[in-house]
């Protein structure tokens, strides 16, 4: 971890211009799906990041940003979530949270992404060819709830990766975009809450990364509520072909960068 040459004073924000031209599309990105807009694309922000910096480095940057584009969506979808959704995910979260907190020092990241990312690849796959694709709606099944939240939770919290497994239980109930949105918005906004606290005891929170994270911040609300303006705007056939694309995407990057982490 760098230290000040100035005790006492603050480190100054990153200054490397490459690191900006990564880290506002990211920061945009990550806004767009915090929205509710392609969800799970909010995983790139780590990884764009990560081509400058190290990747402990851009989740500690990233998790400040994140707390306040959850609670821009918070505010925008205010009423609109469904609330047996969370009660049967959040439980099963907060448990997989703590276990990434007493094993992130034993957790392979590459490997955390190469299960995520086969089951992300597999859950889009079937989406196309299955039962999800032609609209009808699954009911609640708590236990399977329970067992995809921990899994959201755990590697929300190893590899900020949570989206696939969330979505996993979520995109079969069909609700209507704007709840599905919604209900997002709060499961990871007290999922990012909670980790705050492990975050900061792992020291992932150092001056210079804070700096950075306040440099950034404006555009976070901004593209959050650029999110949310196009989730309310789209045909909701169209969103979910768009989300479940965006799944299988993003569990084909995860499940490359897991790869390459194995073999390098």
């Amino acid at each position: 971890m760098m230290t000040s040459p100035h005790p006492g004073f603050p480190l100054h924000p990153i200054s490397d211009p490459h690191f900006y031209m990564f880290a506002i599309p990211a920061v945009l990105l990550v806004g767009l799906a915090k929205g509710g807009f392609g969800g799970p694309l909010s995983m790139l922000g780590v990884p764009l990041m990560s081509l400058t910096i190290p990747p402990v480095q851009a989740a500690g940057i990233m998790l400040p940003i994140l707390v306040v584009m959850d609670w821009s969506g918070v505010f925008a979808y205010r009423g609109n979530f469904d609330r047996r959704s969370l009660a049967i995910l959040l439980p099963g979260a907060i448990v997989g949270i703590t276990l990434g907190y007493f094993t992130a020092a034993i957790v392979s990241d590459a490997h955390v992404r190469i299960l995520v990312g086969l089951v992300a690849m597999l859950f889009a796959l079937n989406s196309f060819v299955g039962r999800a694709r032609d609209g009808e709606p699954r009911p609640h099944r708590p236990w399977i709830g329970r067992f995809w939240g921990f899994l959201s939770g755990f590697t929300s919290f190893v590899s900020h990766a949570g989206g696939p497994p969330y979505q996993i239980y979520m995109l079969p109930l069909r609700l209507h975009p704007v709840h599905l949105a919604g209900t997002t918005v709060i499961f990871f906004t007290t999922m990012n809450a909670i980790k705050l606290v492990p975050y900061a005891a792992l020291g992932q929170f150092d001056a210079e990364n804070l700096a950075t994270s306040a440099v950034l911040l404006p555009l976070a609300p901004l593209a959050t509520l650029g999110g949310v303006w196009l989730v309310r705007r789209i045909d909701p056939s169209l969103f979910y072909r768009l989300t479940y694309a965006a799944v299988g995407i993003i569990g084909a990057k995860l499940l490359y960068d897991g790869i390459v982490g194995v073999l390098g």
